[in-house]
């Protein structure tokens, strides 16, 4: 049985290459434009694993992260933010929200597929 990834990004660019890259590795992918959508998609179908960006409309990353690690069934589900913010502050905050990871853009599609296999086998 393929695990599914959770994608949230409000660009259809990154979407694509995130799905692109984890399909052809045998992944299903779910993708969501924005954290409200993502939250909505993650409690109606529990994923293996939510990759999202930090910056987006509606609800932004931190705040997804937090909203998904108050739900029982997301409590240890790896959550990778991947995102352009690259600051120290940044990961602090995400760390304390719960993300397991960070990956910043632009990604390399091996590195990307590299930690997934590390966080969800």
């Amino acid at each position: 049985m393929a695990k599914t990834i959770l994608s949230v990004d409000d660009s259809s660019s990154i979407r694509q290459m995130v799905a692109f890259t984890l399909k052809s590795a045998g992944y299903e992918i779910i993708e969501a434009v924005d954290g409200q959508e993502g939250l909505d998609k993650a409690k109606s179908k529990t994923v293996d694993l939510v990759l999202t960006d930090q910056n987006m409309p509606r609800m932004d990353g931190l705040t997804l992260v937090k909203n998904l690690r108050a739900m029982p069934a997301y409590k240890t589900v790896p959550i990778l933010m991947l995102t352009t913010e690259s600051s120290d502050a940044m990961k602090v905050q995400g760390k304390a929200a719960g993300a397991t990871g960070w990956i910043v853009k632009p990604f390399d599609p091996q590195k990307l597929l590299e930690v997934v296999k590390k966080v969800i086998g």
